[in-house]
């Protein structure tokens, strides 16, 4: 599939990108909790992900409609930004569309001319563990010839990507001058195949693809783990090498769990 395909109307193929990724750190006294969620606040606000969700936009080809966002309290922010994939005239536009570039909430959505780009955040952490998350779900949604792989590579160097889980789905289908019926526009194997090989070689990578339906899973963890990114107000070269062990594994069993979608290793504890 190559060749470009001469079509009849509209390329409707529907093509959803859903990037989801968490950012593990060890934080141990309920300051450290505190500081990191601030930090994580302020860092991911409304205002940061909306430049993203934009960026993103820009690397597929498309152009925004509209920005809906929302901060939240005490944490968190979401984002929706409609595009279109071809550019649309002042005049043709809505009124109402907020874009004017003024960032007050921490949602954020990009609508697109039968596309979209969201995103919302969702730090966590737990008083009886050492363990902070901060997770990242980004939705983008397009119709047409533009493709959200596109913008694998950007997203993933835009977070601390720790663990990150890819869904690749391309729906209904569009047909050429003849009228026969094509249900991809494009050939893809992998959603590895997207990404940058230096990129790849920082992750541990497994595959679940459905080719028959145009379904493509890809799941990735860190496969190196340098405390010094993941202390918060703590240097690891002033804890003695059995601390740094044991935060070490209680990362790395965090990671497991998370990757593997599975309770392994409070399992084991309970028993």
């Amino acid at each position: 599939m190559n060749k470009k395909i001469a079509l009849y109307g509209f390329n409707n193929l529907t093509k959803t990108l859903s990037f989801n990724i968490y950012d593990i750190c060890y934080a141990k006294s309920e300051r450290e909790h505190k500081d990191y969620l601030t930090y994580i606040d302020e860092q991911y606000n409304s205002a940061r992900l909306t430049k993203i969700l934009c960026d993103v936009t820009e690397i597929i080809g498309a152009h925004v409609l509209n920005i809906a966002k929302q901060d939240y309290d005490p944490q968190g922010a979401s984002v929706t930004v409609l595009i279109s994939e071809e550019p649309v005239e002042e005049q043709l536009k809505d009124p109402s569309l907020n874009m004017s570039g003024e960032v007050t909430p921490r949602t954020i959505l990009a609508h697109l001319d039968k596309s979209h780009v969201t995103v919302h955040t969702y730090p966590e952490h737990h008083p009886d563990q050492n363990i902070s998350t901060f997770r990242v779900d980004i939705d983008v949604s397009t119709c047409g010839r533009i493709s959200p792989l596109k913008a694998l590579d950007y997203l993933i160097g835009s977070f601390d990507s720790d663990i990150i889980t890819i869904d690749y789905r391309v729906r209904g289908f569009t047909r050429n001058l003849e009228g026969k019926k094509f249900f991809i526009d494009h050939d893809i194997t992998s959603i590895q195949n997207f990404i940058d090989k230096k990129t790849l070689k920082r992750y541990d990578a497994l595959d679940v693809n459905v080719y028959h339906t145009n379904l493509f899973h890809t799941k990735m963890m860190i496969n190196h783990i340098d405390l010094e990114n993941y202390m918060f107000n703590t240097d690891p070269d002033d804890l003695r090498p059995t601390q740094r062990r044991e935060i070490h594994d209680a990362l790395y069993k965090e990671m497991i769990e998370i990757f593997s979608g599975e309770n392994i290793y409070q399992e084991e504890e309970v028993q």
